[in-house]
C-alpha cells in the first residue's frame, strides 16, 4: 500500500464512528468473527480500544490485522482503522488511488 493510498483510506476513517469496542477481555474470537463481518461488507473499520484494556493498541492492530488478513492502516491514541478490499473487483465499495 502506498502512502497516497493509506493517507486516501485515513481521510475516509476520519468520518466513521468506530464500529466496536476492545474492552477489558482484550481479544476474543467472537471480536475477531465480527471483525472479518465488518471488513466484508465496509471494506474499512475503526476500532476504538477501552480505557480498561491493558493491552497496547498498536499491537492490537497488529494481531487483528493478522487474524482478519486485512491492512493496517493507522493507530491513532486507542483508535484502529482497518481496510480489507472486497475479492470481487466490481464489488468494492472504495477505490484507491494509484
Amino acid at each position: 500500500m502506498t502512502s497516497k493510498q493509506r493517507a486516501y483510506l485515513k481521510s475516509i476513517a476520519m468520518n466513521i464512528e468506530p464500529v466496536f469496542n476492545v474492552g477489558k477481555a482484550s481479544l476474543t474470537p467472537e471480536v475477531t468473527n465480527a471483525v472479518i463481518e465488518v471488513l466484508e461488507k465496509r471494506e474499512i473499520v475503526k476500532i476504538s480500544v477501552l480505557k480498561n484494556c491493558m493491552d497496547d493498541p498498536k499491537e492490537i492492530g497488529r494481531i487483528l490485522s493478522e487474524r482478519t488478513g486485512s491492512e493496517l492502516v493507522q493507530v491513532i491514541g486507542k483508535k484502529i482503522v482497518l481496510y480489507k478490499p472486497a475479492k470481487n473487483e466490481k464489488d468494492r465499495k472504495i477505490v484507491l488511488p494509484k
